[in-house]
């Protein structure tokens, strides 16, 4: 008997395509961020199998919809979009691509970094309008300077490498890391608040939860050091993005570079679109070929290890400790 995978967006890359292919896994893309009504009635008309989440909501009632329904795989590791306990409550584990797209990801975050550090992309949208500021512009030197990671996962620990040529010093902040790996410019912070006030860059890799929503807000902003940078790759509900709007127009700190927003995607007319000093890219950390092939493989491995009975790796399941309850 065939199996049936639903996309919430467009097909897998060519490589997962052709292992569902010689599974015979029949693949069903969506169009992106399809409205709840209509997305359901496609999960309604299909049972899908397997549901894997590339954008927009799974909700309770989308997860109720399909009564063949057996794993939940997320193209990547983001996975506040998707109603975990409504999962478990049906015995359905939600899988995340633990580490496929961690080294795109990083990359970007040091792309911003130092693009709001160069002003580039303000400095691109100048000449583009027939501006010369080569006499006023004014960047900033990351050589020598701290950053702050707050969360140490698989992307946070490739940033904290990618930086070290800089001869940056590196703080991490991460209650939930049971050992630092070893390097002679990392070291630990028990105490975000410190970590704020001493980091020059401060780079936001922790998953959000129900307890770190708005994690950076008007108190910590006011900590962090005047002439330092917000990075932003995580979850846009880390951020107040008005306190982060008041601190970027006031000039409290140097610029933000942000990929993730609360919402997405955000208005035309946010106020976030006023500021010189932010750089924005529309949540594409983990938009590279490389990164694409291999959440998509990922994902669909973990699928074809449920369908089989074979135990996943308990690092990838996020709803574990839910399930069975």
């Amino acid at each position: 008997m065939s199996h049936t995978v639903l996309l919430t967006g467009p097909q897998l890359a060519p490589e997962a395509m052709h292992l569902a292919a010689a599974h015979g896994v029949r693949v069903i893309p969506t169009t992106p961020y399809l409205p709840e009504q209509e997305l359901l009635a496609v999960i309604r008309a299909e049972q899908p199998d397997a549901i894997i989440v590339r954008q927009g909501q799974l909700t309770r009632a989308m997860i109720d919809a399909s009564y063949a329904l057996k794993i939940i795989a997320k193209h990547g590791v983001g996975y506040n979009t998707i109603d975990i306990q409504a999962a478990a409550d049906l015995g359905i584990p939600v899988t995340i691509a633990v580490g496929a797209n961690a080294q795109s990801v990083a990359e970007h975050a040091f792309a911003l970094l130092f693009s709001v550090a160069r002003q580039t992309a303000w400095l691109d949208a100048r000449m583009r309008q027939g501006h010369w500021d080569k006499s006023s512009a004014n960047g900033i030197e990351l050589f020598g300077k701290t950053l702050g990671l707050v969360g140490l996962g698989s992307i946070g620990s490739i940033l904290m490498d990618l930086v070290a040529p800089l001869q940056m010093r590196v703080k991490v902040y991460d209650p939930y890391l049971c050992e630092l790996p070893m390097r002679a410019h990392v070291e630990r912070e028990e105490d975000l608040e410190r970590l704020l006030a001493d980091s020059d860059v401060v780079s936001l890799h922790c998953p959000l939860t129900d307890s770190n929503h708005h994690l950076i807000g008007t108190a910590q902003l006011a900590r962090m050091r005047p002439g330092s940078i917000l990075i932003n790759t995580a979850r846009g509900e880390l951020v107040d993005t008005e306190a982060l709007v008041r601190a970027l127009r006031e000039g409290q700190i140097a610029g933000a570079g942000l990929d993730t927003f609360s919402p997405e995607p955000p208005p035309a007319d946010s106020t976030l679109w006023d500021l010189p000093t932010l750089v924005a890219t529309p949540h594409v950390g983990a938009n590279t070929a490389e990164a694409r092939d291999r959440v998509g493989l990922v994902a669909l491995q973990q699928i074809l290890a449920v369908w089989s009975g074979a135990e996943l790796d308990p690092r990838c399941v996020v709803n574990r400790h839910l399930l069975g309850r």
